[in-house]
């Protein structure tokens, strides 16, 4: 079959199945054939390889299910890098992408402010380790930073799955990858990777029940729906893990309780529990950075003055409330 008639049966196939029928279609076909969508258009009447065949023939059934095109192949882009995912963590999205831009913007500006100290960061509730990666990504290939000045990074989860991914998608992205090292002696390749390797821990648990250190950054995003709303967000197959999605579950991991004994639907109650764990390991002078939902960022933005933070709300591209930053 051909590349031409492959996509035109599939999109017939696939047709109400998806909003974004075409676009996963081309998505998964240019990850299966290993080209681009202008490589297609020009392959369009190329046959398409046995084997490739029967995978992309499984794929197109898969998402007909619902499963995430990134679920499917196992990869997703964020920030403009390259995250390998599994139904074991979060896919990364487009509305977190404003916390990494303004956690590099805060760490660049501490950096200069402090050029003595090495800073630390902590990405809690890692989850595929997007966040924290994307910044020292960032840190590393845009801004050159290295040697001295490279921060230390604690990824927190309380999943172990999870932290395995976190653990895969730091050596995807920093020792599998030519374009990290900062010479092209390899001597110097190997120091580089070896001091990356030194700065960069994993740390599986409940909030910061095991984390004894403070850290000058905290990164978060943490689960923040509300309980009555994560089954219709699961219910089109998109099996992303509930553990990850459900903001109304307790420190003790049954459902959370007002104090009248009814049952908590606003999201917020691992934020609750999170926020005073934030302010027992956070530097003087240091900031943390929260994604939380349109629905509660502002309830959650005066949990945090509460507890003295002098807070901002920050909008992600779409124009919603999502990142609060705060600082003492």
């Amino acid at each position: 079959m051909t590349i031409q008639q492959f996509k035109k049966d599939s999109i017939s196939k696939f047709s109400g199945k998806s909003p974004s029928a075409n676009l996963d279609i081309q998505v998964l076909m240019e990850f299966a054939l290993n080209c681009t969508k202008t490589q297609l258009l020009l392959r369009k009447d190329d046959e398409i390889p046995p084997e490739k065949l029967v995978w992309l023939e499984a794929a197109i059934e898969k998402r007909a299910t619902g499963l995430p095109v990134a679920y499917i192949t196992g990869h997703k882009e964020f920030y403009g890098y390259d995250f390998l995912v599994t139904p074991s963590v979060l896919i990364p999205k487009p509305d977190t992408e404003i916390l990494v831009e303004h956690a590099v913007e805060l760490i660049l500006e501490s950096m200069e402010l402090h050029p003595e100290r090495i800073l630390t960061i902590c990405d809690m509730c890692a989850g595929s380790g997007c966040i924290g990666l994307a910044v020292l990504k960032t840190l590393t290939e845009t801004y050159e930073i290295a040697g001295d000045k490279l921060p230390k990074i604690t990824f927190a989860d309380i999943s172990s799955a999870a932290l395995e991914i976190t653990e895969k998608n730091f050596y995807h992205l920093f020792l599998d990858d030519d374009s990290t090292p900062q010479s092209k002696n390899p001597t110097v390749n190997k120091s580089f990777q070896d001091l990356l390797r030194s700065r960069v821990a994993f740390v599986q648990t409940n909030l910061f029940e095991a984390v004894p250190y403070k850290f000058d950054f905290i990164l978060t995003n943490p689960p923040y729906i509300p309980h009555s709303m994560v089954d219709s967000l699961l219910q089109d197959g998109r099996n992303e893990p509930r553990l990850a999605l459900d903001g109304d579950i307790s420190f003790f991991g049954d459902r959370a309780l007002a104090q009248d004994g009814s049952e908590l639907d606003d999201g917020l109650e691992i934020i609750r529990n999170l926020l005073p764990q934030i302010k027992e390991h956070l530097n003087p002078y240091g900031s943390f950075l929260m994604e939380t939902g349109e629905y509660n960022a502002v309830a959650a933005s005066d949990l945090a003055r509460s507890l003295g933070f002098r807070t901002t709300i920050l909008k992600d591209l779409e124009g919603q409330l999502r990142v609060i930053e705060s600082h003492f």
